[in-house]
């Protein structure tokens, strides 16, 4: 090789190399810059599904929502007050559904047995089928479902079959056309919930103590 040829190949690779090192520490800036921003925007997410899952999305949340952590094991737990003054227990929940993680919010009446209200959000479902969790109509249903039959804990079954959960109190339909997605629901309510009902059950009864004795 000749060299001008060798001048020009190493021109070449000195360019692609200052290129992509001036790429990457451009991209690098962008990402710090927007960090706080993403990091705000995700935080707000998290808070209107917390409110969703309560009927109040859009409302203020430091009005109605108080973050804690409950039992040995500081399991995140956020306690809702309504207008009328009554209590809601919101879980955090997290799963697997066919192409990503699934989480969502599920809002507890104070009887800590039924439902309020639920919201759930995934990351990559099949849009038009498995991504449907994340719509009302998927959602809506769960409100006013029971968790225990005859005193037992059975959770909430999320039919196969759309149609097949009607008038019963345990379970709902599933997403046509998106089984594992409807059964990564189903298995992250039950799996979170037994966790957590034994904790919130222990709370419950305490707050009941407290009412009893009052002068």
């Amino acid at each position: 090789m000749d060299k001008k040829k060798r001048n020009g190949s190493l021109y070449t690779f000195l360019y692609a190399a200052i290129l992509v090192t001036v790429t990457a520490a451009l991209l690098a800036f962008v990402s710090e810059v927007l960090r706080p921003r993403q990091t705000a925007n995700r935080k707000e997410e998290t808070r209107q599904s917390i409110l969703r899952s309560v009927h109040l999305e859009g409302k203020t949340y430091e009005k109605y929502i108080k973050d804690t952590v409950v039992g040995p094991q500081q399991l995140p737990l956020y306690i809702c007050t309504l207008n009328d003054g009554s209590r809601k227990y919101i879980v955090p929940l997290r799963g697997k559904g066919l192409w990503g993680p699934l989480w969502g919010y599920m809002a507890l009446n104070a009887d800590g047995q039924t439902v309020y209200g639920a919201d759930f959000d995934h990351q990559a479902e099949t849009p038009g089928l498995g991504a449907e969790v994340s719509s009302l109509d998927f959602s809506a249903p769960f409100s006013g479902k029971s968790l225990y039959r005859d005193s037992v804990f059975v959770s909430i079954a999320v039919r196969k079959q759309s149609g097949k959960a009607k008038g019963n109190p345990n379970a709902v339909d599933g997403i046509s056309g998106g089984t594992i997605t409807s059964r990564g629901i189903e298995d992250m309510i039950r799996e979170t919930l037994a966790v957590y009902l034994p904790v919130l059950k222990t709370i419950l009864q305490e707050k009941t103590n407290e009412k009893t004795h009052l002068p």
